[in-house]
């Protein structure tokens, strides 16, 4: 049935010409150099630290690696943090 739901999702998107993530309900990430990072459509903040971000996605996780790490700004479904950013994985769920 998830099957047939997102396929359906992905038609709609293309016939009516929306944006993926928006149909889709996927992760939007925005980085500006190495210094800002925005994440929308997380699922929540699973652990934090100077060094480490990691963020529950429908799919899986995220993990933001990096050096002197702040979150500015907190939502519902952004987050914007800033530092030294080195990386960011996408970790998909095991079916």
């Amino acid at each position: 049935m998830m099957r047939v739901s997102r396929k359906l999702r992905k038609w709609t998107a293309t016939i009516l010409d929306l944006p993926q993530d928006v149909a889709l309900d996927l992760p939007r990430i925005t980085m500006i150099g190495g210094l800002q990072l925005t994440v929308e459509n997380h699922r929540g903040v699973l652990h934090f630290s100077p060094q480490l971000l990691r963020l529950a996605m429908d799919r899986g996780e995220m993990e933001v690696t990096g050096e002197d790490l702040i979150i500015r700004n907190i939502g519902a479904e952004e987050v914007f943090v800033e530092g030294k950013i080195l990386g960011v994985k996408l970790h998909p769920k095991s079916k």
